[in-house]
């Protein structure tokens, strides 16, 4: 919005001063402004298509205008007579079922992880017949997918208490050890709840409405403490394998922006993950509250692997790391490619070449990797095969950066001087066969914060069902935070520290007044207590609890 205002600002003139200049002056001026409504024009695209249109970068380039369409055919000559002869007749495969009949020749399961529950039907005529009257000559099995109503399971310890006639001792079992002190969750139950809410991304409150219509009576916030309780358990495991990472030679790290905790009235606290991926595939996401430079240090420390590789997009944080302790740093090609696919409105030619010669880059990597190249071979597979089209590349942006009639403010002009500055990071990948050309694998792990990142909380959703009469005035001055001491109600610790971090009315960017707004709190009730859910979860600035 900043960039906005300074560029609307640029090249404004008040009436006398516009009257009081000479032609070129006015040249001058018209030609600033012309800058200025191209600028606020692509600005203006970018947010329209962030918020209405598709997110995907795909590009489908203009069809060839010599290629025919689907069903246009050449003229064809006049009919003539065509001779016939008869051949020998096929056979065709019979189509295969889904095995809803005979089910052994179409097996869709692994018996070691599904179970599986027998049910033996009999045949009414044979059903009273004893078995010296029949025998069984074979058997026929089908096999069904079925779901049942809900997957949890009560472990129920009997412990019989035993006094010994002769000594008069009290004998017992104690309770078994369980692996959080004094509480009464298995650990394949805090397993599972981890794996819902992280993996398949179900919030805690959808887990306790599951709970609830599985008769289970479990309070949210004891939702809340396993989940917490639990992840400090994987403490030790995240710094192993964060150790890992740090050694991995060659390893990728990015940042993805997350709202946690207040900034103060009005305003969200936003925070950053840093996701690092390492050679071996594996992912840590530490987080810090900023987007300094120093945290890179911090974490990935000053000392790394011989000939090791840090695989960025273009954040300067990554380059003053790179220049401290002397790493080589490789960019990435995904976001060089990025800028001229947002400038394609600015300048569609120049922009349609661009993604046309990265577009057969990106399809030589796809074909090492359709034949499995690695080590030199896939090397000097990139050395034949790439690095003449990299050559090229480079040698085209320089052709248009030499041209004129584009300002420096031009989308077109950002892209190539994007990538003609980050040249050499740009070609480490020719050189090192371990090296991506891009950080899709580290965007495709971290996919699960923005994923997550705008769930709606309960207290919004449904929180109206837990307020007490006479709290709706209350509710809207504070917002939908609630204490302790009122039974049955749900009190949220922060995700990232013991402050509370849930979605609060009157802290939302969203509301406009207090009965008509985008959405109602949940403490509304009557005939306005609906709202648009789905405005809720798309535009919200909760964070993902």
């Amino acid at each position: 919005m900043s960039d906005m205002q300074s560029a609307a600002s640029t090249g404004s003139s008040t009436l006398p001063e516009v009257t009081s200049m000479s032609a070129a002056q006015l040249a001058t001026l018209v030609h600033s402004q012309a800058e200025t409504i191209a600028a606020l024009q692509h600005q203006l695209d970018w947010f329209r298509r962030q918020i209405f249109g598709q997110k995907s970068e795909r590009f489908a380039s203009e069809p060839d205008p010599t290629q025919m369409h689907l069903g246009k055919v050449f003229p064809v000559p006049a009919l003539t007579v065509e001779e016939h002869k008869s051949i020998a007749a096929h056979t065709r495969r019979v189509t295969q079922k889904d095995g809803a009949d005979t089910g052994e020749a179409l097996q869709f399961f692994d018996e070691s992880k599904v179970p599986i529950q027998t049910i033996v039907l009999v045949h009414a005529d044979a059903k009273d017949l004893k078995s010296d009257e029949c025998e069984v000559i074979g058997e026929k099995v089908t096999y069904r997918l079925a779901q049942r109503p809900g997957s949890y399971v009560i472990l129920k310890y009997r412990r019989p208490v035993i006094k010994r006639k002769d000594t008069k001792a009290i004998l017992s079992v104690p309770a078994p050890a369980g692996f959080l002190d004094g509480s009464r969750a298995d650990v394949s139950f805090a397993a599972g709840l981890l794996m819902d809410k992280f993996a398949w991304h179900l919030p805690l409150y959808r887990q306790h409405q599951r709970l609830t219509a599985a008769g289970i009576r479990v309070s949210r916030q004891w939702l809340t403490q396993i989940a917490q309780q639990s992840i400090s358990l994987l403490a030790p495991i995240y710094e192993a394998q964060f150790d890992s990472i740090r050694a991995s030679r060659v390893k990728a790290m990015g940042e993805t922006p997350i709202k946690a905790g207040r900034a103060g009235h009005g305003k969200m606290q936003a925070g950053y993950f840093w996701p690092v991926y390492g050679q071996l595939d594996e992912v840590c996401f530490p987080f810090h509250p900023s987007r300094s430079a120093d945290f890179v240090c911090n974490a990935l420390g000053l000392k790394h692997a011989a000939d090791a590789v840090l695989l960025t997009d273009g954040y300067a944080a990554y380059e003053q790391y790179a220049e401290k302790t002397g790493i080589t740093h490789a960019r990435c090609w995904v976001h060089g490619r990025r800028g001229f696919f947002d400038a394609i409105q600015a300048e569609p030619t120049g922009s349609t070449e661009a993604l046309e010669q990265l577009k057969a880059l990106f399809a030589i990597e796809e074909d090492i990797r359709d034949l499995k190249l690695a080590g030199e071979d896939k090397q000097l597979h990139r050395l034949t095969h790439s690095k003449p089209l990299v050559e090229t590349f480079f040698e085209w942006v320089d052709r248009q950066l030499e041209r004129q009639g584009f300002t420096p403010t031009n989308p077109f002009i950002k892209a190539l001087n994007y990538v003609r500055e980050r040249r050499s990071g740009l070609e480490v990948f020719l050189t090192d066969p371990d090296v991506p050309i891009d950080t899709n694998h580290l965007e495709r792990a971290l996919r699960v914060i923005p994923m997550g990142r705008n769930y709606p909380r309960f207290v919004i959703m449904e929180g109206w069902r837990f307020l007490l009469p006479g709290r709706r005035r209350w509710n809207r001055r504070c917002g939908p935070v609630f204490s302790e001491k009122w039974p049955s109600t749900p009190a949220w610790s922060g995700f990232f520290s013991a402050g509370r971090s849930v979605h609060n009315y009157r802290l939302c960017r969203n509301r406009r007044t207090s009965s008509f707004g985008r959405y109602r709190t949940g403490a509304q009730v009557g005939p306005r207590r609906s709202f648009n859910a789905r405005s809720f979860i798309s535009k919200s600035a909760s964070t993902y609890r």
